[in-house]
């Protein structure tokens, strides 16, 4: 029986496959970057499908449900995602205050 949540997680697969797509079209992805979307989405739409598919690894985890196993997966991802757009967020920070330095010692010396 597929319930309202699993047509919907299957429906949110295929946009984010079709926005892929699209990305990887206008060259913003390259062909390894949208591989690795598309393995990605294609098993987030079969865990959708199919959640039964995580019980060999909660039981092993030791978790009482696969939600537990993806809200605390879910967590662990945003965290990781946030640190690392901080960290690229500083370099271009940097990078920016470098260039704009070197463009006020150059505008000085005239």
């Amino acid at each position: 029986m597929v319930l309202g949540i699993q047509i919907a997680g299957f429906l949110f697969g295929l946009f984010m496959i079709y926005y892929s797509f699209l990305n990887y079209k206008r060259r913003e992805f390259t062909a390894k970057e949208f591989s690795f979307w598309l393995l990605l989405w294609t098993i987030f739409i079969a865990v959708a499908l199919f959640p039964f598919l995580l019980d060999p690894i909660v039981k092993k985890i030791g978790f009482l449900r696969a939600l537990d196993l993806l809200t605390i997966g879910g967590f662990l991802f945003m965290i990781a995602a946030i640190f690392y757009t901080y960290t690229i967020a500083r370099k271009n920070q940097k990078q920016l205050e470098a260039i704009v330095r070197a463009i006020a010692m150059k505008n000085r010396k005239k």
